[in-house]
């Protein structure tokens, strides 16, 4: 297990950390994007911290965002780190700029840069709550990926420093820049259907115990840097956790980091996908920085499905949306006056003159059995791996480029920190719930469980970091 000097530092210990000469960062001159001349002025520089596939999709949208440049990347991989460099200086060098971005392997020295405006945390949830609070505290803005956090009270701590020290964090939970959702949710709350009933949201299921057998670990991959403050030590290197790559022959990820299925890590389906449809769901019957204040684990006195109850009555299950589909992630609002389907590149209603045709897409089938117009793409949760190939990295984002107008504007963004506290919370009240196996009630007003004991001091609540770690 390989070891480093300065991992885990608190405030005091990052900003004493030896300055990072500028004199040799390279200067960029005003280029051109979309057809627009970016003056230097209104640049804004980016650095990556996590560079695995995520971060390889991620990079399409940013470099499709008006005036955003990648300066810098982080991974305590170093192969990753040196595809992620490769393909950031290709797209470089297509835009006429001279080719640069340094790699990092410990992140406060990217944070220490003087020049990064903006940083990407697209790592395991579990590093997402300090690198996000010491970037906050360097004076960066964040682009986050979801779920927000591992734990609740990581949630809050974020979010607490975040406006401390007015910083703008966007949450990667890009449903809420899609015109479908945005429509689903528009015409939830002008009482389109109705009032609202019931929701059924289709994510998955929550996380298993850690099984995967120990593997010898590879001389690229600081592991213990990897593990960062998780303090169980049942947990051992697999390459599942974190996939392998070679760059000659190039050989990308042929799975996602499975982490994120085990307990120990990772809080399963339920915030995988639950800080997508549960997002939604929150956002369209006003639940945005509240949480519900009851949830039923499935399997409960006969309880069918999770169950989620919120203080305006309404019932939000986890379990299919469609029938002839049960697999697919989505979600259905059920009002008095009808019924509304919600997917990736779908939306359904019971009036269908409410929905513009634009919008409509085309329902999910079973697997095996769907069918596209002609031309049209695959959703984007189907959507094969990344390449490296240059420009073809570059897409339109909406929600990237939401970011660096709330970063220029000084505003918050369309899936701002608070919305990312309260999907994380209400992902990780759902798998406390099923791991006690029975109910939990949750005061959303004071972010405590209402006398319960056994919910206060579970590991999603808060757990001990590893030392030298501290929340």
């Amino acid at each position: 297990m390989k070891k480093t000097s300065n991992k885990g530092m608190n405030r005091r210990d990052f900003l004493g950390l030896s300055a990072i000469g500028l004199s040799g960062l390279t200067i960029l001159p005003s280029y051109v994007i979309n057809g627009v001349r970016v003056a230097p002025s209104d640049r804004v520089l980016m650095g990556t911290i996590g560079l695995g596939r995520q971060a390889l999709s991620d990079f399409r949208g940013f470099a499709g965002a008006s005036g955003l440049q990648v300066v810098a990347c982080c991974d305590v991989d170093t192969i990753k780190q040196q595809r992620y460099k490769k393909t950031v200086e290709e797209w470089q060098k297509s835009k006429g700029l001279s080719p640069r971005c340094d790699t990092y392997e410990q992140y406060e020295q990217l944070l220490e840069r003087k020049d990064i405006d903006v940083v990407e945390v697209v790592t395991p949830d579990h590093w997402h709550a300090l690198m996000t609070i010491h970037a906050c505290q360097a004076g960066k803005d964040v682009y986050v990926q979801k779920p927000l956090s591992y734990t609740i009270q990581e949630a809050l701590v974020m979010t607490r420093v975040a406006n401390d020290n007015k910083r703008v964090v966007q949450v990667g939970s890009q449903q809420r820049s899609s015109k479908e959702f945005q429509k689903a949710i528009e015409l939830v709350q002008k009482g389109a259907i109705g009032h609202i009933e019931k929701i059924y949201a289709k994510v998955g299921d929550p996380p298993k115990p850690f099984d995967l057998p120990e593997m010898p670990i590879p001389g690229n991959l600081n592991w213990n840097l990897w593990l960062g403050p998780l303090n169980d030590g049942k947990i051992h290197y697999h390459s599942d956790l974190a996939p392998q790559i070679t760059l000659d022959p190039v050989q990308n990820e042929t799975l996602w980091g499975a982490w994120r299925w085990y307990l120990e890590m990772g809080n399963g389906y339920t915030a995988d996908w639950g800080a997508h449809m549960f997002d939604i769901a929150q956002a369209a019957i006003g639940m945005d920085g509240s949480a519900p204040c009851e949830v039923i684990p499935k399997g409960y006195n006969g309880t069918q499905y999770m169950t989620f109850k919120y203080k305006t009555g309404v019932v939000m299950t986890e379990q299919p949306y469609l029938e002839d589909n049960p697999g697919a992630q989505g979600i259905k609002f059920i009002g008095t006056k009808g019924w509304i389907e919600v997917a990736r590149g779908y939306i359904g209603c019971s009036d269908p003159s409410l929905i513009p045709a634009d919008i409509a897409g085309t329902r999910p089938q079973p697997r095996g059995q769907q069918q596209r117009p002609a031309g049209q793409r695959p959703p984007q949760q189907q959507r094969p791996a990344p390449t490296r190939e240059g420009l073809q990295f570059e897409i339109s984002s909406p929600h990237m480029q939401n970011f660096i107008d709330a970063v220029r504007s000084r505003t918050k963004p369309i899936a701002s920190i608070e919305v990312g506290c309260s999907t994380a919370i209400t992902c990780c009240i759902g798998n406390i719930a099923n791991e006690l196996g029975r109910p939990v009630k949750w005061d959303p007003a004071t972010y405590t469980f209402i006398d319960d004991k056994e919910a206060c001091s579970h590991r999603l609540m808060h757990y001990e970091y590893r030392r030298p770690y501290h929340l």
